[in-house]
């Protein structure tokens, strides 16, 4: 029995061990990312989905414009959590910690709990660098919010605030290529999520948060 039991631990080498325990940890990441907080909220809110009002997106600005204040706030800090959670639990090594990370932003911006249209993204990567890289991420917030205090737009907000991240984490953890290369992806993910509002932006048709006095 004794010798049975020897050679059954050793039928799978440790290092298929630790790359099947790396894809489940990156699929439980995803299936986390997926988790439709926006959409759960607008159905436990007001019966209704979200991606038939407002915005039709599935982020916390759509909630507060539909939903207000009350529900927002606890939308954006699940979000934020999904991003944080995974990155944290499995923070070696580093490209693992960027991969569950990453994985969870995708499930985030392609749920398949609603038909692969899911946020843009942006609370999630900013939980998933609070664990990377969190002094970017601080920087990356107060950017963001002088930007939205200065012209009112949201989208234009995040994506100047995300193009920050790669240089801040080129100036504050230079010896850190996963989180660099990480970065660098992101702001190619959150700007094409953003590319409608791009496009809006250009025509000036884009949305504003709030704007500064009253309009002419």
């Amino acid at each position: 029995m004794g010798v049975h039991r020897g050679t059954a631990d050793h039928q799978v080498p440790p290092q298929t061990r630790a790359s099947l325990n790396a894809v489940l940890a990156i699929l439980a990441a995803y299936v986390l990312g997926a988790t439709p907080t926006s959409y759960i909220a607008g159905k436990v809110g007001r019966g209704i989905d979200l991606r038939e009002h407002g915005s039709k997106n599935l982020g916390a600005t759509n909630v507060y414009r539909i939903l207000g204040w009350k529900y927002a706030i606890p939308v954006a800090l699940v979000d934020i959590a999904k991003g944080v959670a995974p990155a944290l639990l499995f923070s070696h090594p580093a490209w693992l910690a960027v991969a569950v990370g990453g994985a969870a932003v995708l499930g985030h911006m392609f749920s398949p709990y609603v038909r692969f249209k899911g946020g843009k993204g942006v609370a999630t990567a900013a939980g998933m660098f609070l664990a990377l890289a969190p002094l970017a991420v601080l920087i990356a917030m107060a950017v963001w919010g002088i930007c939205l205090w200065l012209t009112g737009y949201v989208s234009l907000s995040s994506i100047i605030a995300v193009l920050s991240v790669p240089l801040s984490v080129v100036l504050l953890q230079p010896g850190s290529p996963y989180v660099f290369w990480a970065s660098v992806a992101l702001v190619a993910l959150i700007i094409f999520a953003h590319r409608r509002n791009v496009s809006r932006l250009l025509s000036g048709t884009e949305n504003r948060f709030r704007t500064r006095g009253r309009p002419a």
